[in-house]
């Protein structure tokens, strides 16, 4: 790689600290404080009349120097320390190295009593450092500008790109994920408390299912077999309620093969699950319940404000068919055109974007509530799809062309669906047939027969409800941000030459 001047001059000190006998990347340190920790203890010390000495480690973020002292900040993942240095409590090889061969970035161990200075900040008075890891690029350090804390990587697909300086550089970046991880702490806890287990299926599945989706293919090269990456959990976690575990959980990654988006990425984390003796209004009001109580948990309120709007999580919500906000939103009553050509021809009438060709639930589906979605701000169920985009949901009594299904939305998008799932195994397998006839094979809303899922259903499969939700948009809306990149650590980018 080439290097900049400043990698180039941080390159000689690091050559100069080798000459030294110093290693500049040792293997341990010792550290018996974080920097929170040390304020904290010292505050207690200081109330008690006590001295308190200690060992610290974290980034240089800042550096003051004073002739015979010197002044700086190291940063860890807790917060920021001062730390004073002066020539003549060191020896001299240390105050060298500190003084003349430390840049920004580096990361450091300091040892020595803690004091309060005459502007009152606590501060670790050096009596021994050590280097821990010298950085050779310099980060895109924050800056105040205006009075306003803003970062000089302000380029955001680099910062995608490079999420690790904009983790070490952007404290609320890391906040962000912090809240990520409280989303998912809180989804847990409310299913585990609910009686729900948490379970682990294949990844690589010889058919992929439960959702309309391309997949990932790859071959086993010792089993001479195409693999797909999973599209969805559903099919594996209904073969357990076959086996008669009655309510089961699972959060991991899912992988599509579509397009890239502000909501989409190829790689997703995905929550869902399925309940014995539930019906799709039951599994509403989890769901319900679910999402307030991740709103206590993570932010200690069900109020919300994402992408300027004023949004209440707390149940009960809203409840339409799909067939009335429809209506309510482009004027199209999809009843009164029970055939795809006609539904297409009346939804271009209504000034509305169609694929031609498409089956009538596919109509629906993308021209008629990709409409709606975006005017959903308040929290949403849309309830009875299509049949023939829904083949594992069970039928709406008497009406054969609805599911009972729903979708949630909240600051207009859709965040999760859900099913009274189909339990009889004669009907399932003429979906599957029924699917193949609709839709050409490389078309990505067919779903392909599994026959070891319809063996397992002719077992036995009790009533069930089923639910699924992506975990990234959950986290897009408790951290308002109207990206997904901005709720995943790595997000998926096109190559490009650096």
């Amino acid at each position: 790689m080439a290097l900049s001047d400043q990698e180039q001059q941080r390159l000689q000190k690091l050559e100069w600290i080798r000459e030294q006998g110093i290693d500049p990347f040792p293997p341990r340190c010792e550290r018996t404080h974080t920097a929170q920790q040390a304020v904290a203890a010292f505050t207690q010390a200081e109330a008690e009349g006590t001295e308190l000495t200690v060992s610290i480690a974290g980034r240089l973020h800042s550096f003051r120097d004073m002739g015979k002292s010197i002044f700086a900040h190291i940063e860890d993942e807790t917060g920021q320390i001062q730390v004073y240095l002066r020539r003549d409590e060191v020896d001299e090889t240390s105050f060298e190295l500190f003084k003349r061969y430390s840049d920004l970035g580096d990361f450091y161990a300091f040892t020595g009593p803690v004091f309060r200075t005459r502007t009152g900040e606590v501060t670790v008075r050096i009596r021994a450092l050590h280097l821990l890891s010298k950085a050779l690029s310099p980060l895109p350090i924050a800056k105040e500008r205006e009075g306003e804390r803003f970062s000089a990587f302000a380029d955001r697909e680099a910062r995608y790109r490079q999420r690790y300086a904009d983790l070490a550089v952007n404290p609320e970046v890391r906040e962000l994920f912090r809240t990520r991880a409280r989303v998912i702490r809180a989804l847990r806890h409310f299913l585990d408390e609910r009686g729900f287990l948490e379970v682990e299926t294949p990844i690589l599945q010889p058919i992929y299912g439960g959702a309309a989706a391309r997949p990932f293919v790859t071959h086993h090269n010792q089993l001479h077999q195409d693999l797909y990456l999973r599209i969805s959990f559903e099919l594996y976690l209904k073969r357990l309620l076959v086996g008669m575990y009655e309510r089961v959980y699972e959060i991991g990654r899912d992988f599509r093969n579509e397009g890239v988006s502000y909501k989409h990425n190829p790689e997703f984390t995905q929550l869902e699950f399925y309940a014995a003796y539930l019906d799709y209004n039951d599994v509403m009001e989890l769901t319900e319940q679910m999402v307030a109580f991740v709103g206590e948990q993570v932010i200690g309120s069900t109020r919300i404000t994402y992408d300027g709007h004023e949004i209440d999580l707390g149940p009960p919500w809203r409840r339409v068919t799909l067939r009335d906000v429809a209506l309510e939103v482009t004027g199209v009553d999809y009843a009164r055109y029970p055939t795809a050509g006609a539904l297409y021809d009346a939804i271009r009438a209504a000034g509305l974007p169609a694929q031609e060709g498409a089956t009538w639930g596919h109509l629906i589906d993308k021209s008629l509530l990709g409409t709606v979605e975006p005017t959903l701000i308040q929290p949403t169920f849309v309830i009875d799809y299509p049949r023939d985009i829904t083949p594992l949901a069970k039928a709406k009594p008497g009406d054969p062309t609805h599911v009972e299904r729903f979708e949630f939305f909240i600051g207009g998008l859709e965040l999760g669906n859900a099913f009274t799932e189909l339990n009889d195994p004669l009907d399932q397998e003429e979906r599957f047939l029924e699917m193949g006839r609709l839709y050409a094979a490389d078309d990505e809303e067919a779903h392909p027969m599994d026959e070891d899922y319809v063996r397992a259903m002719r077992y036995g499969m009790p009533p069930c409800g089923g639910f699924g939700t992506g975990v990234d948009r959950l986290v897009m809306l408790f951290t308002d941000q109207q990206s997904i990149r901005d709720a995943l650590l790595f997000p998926h980018l096109r190559s490009r030459e650096d």
